[in-house]
């Protein structure tokens, strides 16, 4: 058993037990949330999110219910959106998907310090995250059931941060300094490794140019393969035309659905 959580006696066990991959996983994310807390930031970035802290209970629950397998093919993002990750602790974290198709759920903290234009408010959220929508969307359409999915298939994201200008603003982790840069990119670079060895996958394919980029980099020893599929972020003028029809010609020509 693990402990991923605490309440007002102390520790909440989850509620079932774990297996070795599963328990690898939430270690090695407990491991990159501690590399985080050392890390700074400055302007413009004012604020920095970090889900795998006050969302935690719910990211192990959706480590712990999907990730149990050695899997055919990791989906990897770049960080939390502020409508997904930001809000449930799960990757391209869209609410509705979240809740009616992974079926995971849990308590949802705060940040730190919360930027007043971008609470936190967990599922209570309103706002819907689109590339979460998108993405969990088309997996939902070929998969009804999302343990069919996870079956051969992973989500993850790179970084585990949010990082938020003085106006609210979304800043993505490509646009940080150098200096600040390094030492996200060493944590980071490092988990992602983590979790390629334990999941095994024989493809990891990046959710977007900026994803696709490090994979290359960090796992170019490794015998996988390595592709992308557009990233269904409604700021890309091509991923608002027909994007899943996109994504699963993307995955077909890589071989990797049929």
């Amino acid at each position: 058993m693990i402990f991923i959580g605490n309440d007002s006696s102390g520790q909440r066990l989850l509620l079932k037990k774990l297996n070795e991959t599963s328990q690898r996983l939430i270690e090695a994310a407990q491991g990159l949330a501690r590399k985080m807390k050392g890390l700074k930031f400055g302007p413009p970035v004012t604020h920095v999110y970090n889900p795998l802290e006050y969302a935690w209970e719910s990211h192990a629950r959706y480590l712990a219910s999907y990730g149990g397998t050695r899997k055919k093919v990791v989906f990897l993002g770049m960080n939390p959106g502020p409508f997904g990750m930001v809000q449930t602790g799960v990757p391209f974290g869209e609410i509705n998907a979240v809740q009616n198709w992974l079926k995971v759920e849990g308590p949802i903290g705060r940040p730190r310090r919360e930027h007043p234009q971008r609470p936190v408010e967990g599922f209570a959220c309103k706002r819907r995250e689109i590339s979460g929508q998108r993405l969990w969307g088309l997996f939902a359409n070929r998969y009804p059931d999302a343990r069919d999915f996870f079956v051969d298939h992973f989500v993850a994201n790179f970084c585990p941060l949010a990082f938020l200008e003085a106006g609210g603003r979304n800043r993505t982790p490509d646009k940080l300094p150098a200096s600040e840069l390094a030492a996200l990119l060493l944590a980071c670079n490092q988990h992602l490794r983590e979790v390629v060895e334990i999941l095994q996958p024989e493809w990891v394919v990046g959710v977007g140019a900026f994803a696709e980029k490090r994979a290359r980099h960090v796992l170019h020893d490794r015998p996988l393969g390595i592709g992308r599929i557009l990233h269904p972020s409604p700021a890309s003028p091509s991923a608002n035309r027909d994007w899943a029809i996109s994504a699963a010609k993307h995955l077909q020509a890589l071989g990797i659905w049929k």
